[in-house]
């Protein structure tokens, strides 16, 4: 088996009780996320939009 990191800690956020959403920007409150560098773009707009 061939794991990414990435995949082990999305078992860890489960394993927690959390929530992981499979998508480019997640906001919740005034937390925003991202799941990795590749989303960048979406996370830098979304930032922004965010501090209005």
């Amino acid at each position: 088996m061939t794991a990414r990191e990435r995949d082990s800690i999305v078992e860890d956020i489960r394993n927690a009780g959390g929530d992981y959403l499979d998508k480019e920007v997640v906001v919740d409150g005034n937390l925003v996320s991202s799941r990795s560098p590749d989303d960048l773009p979406a996370f830098i707009k979304t930032s922004l939009a965010k501090l209005g």
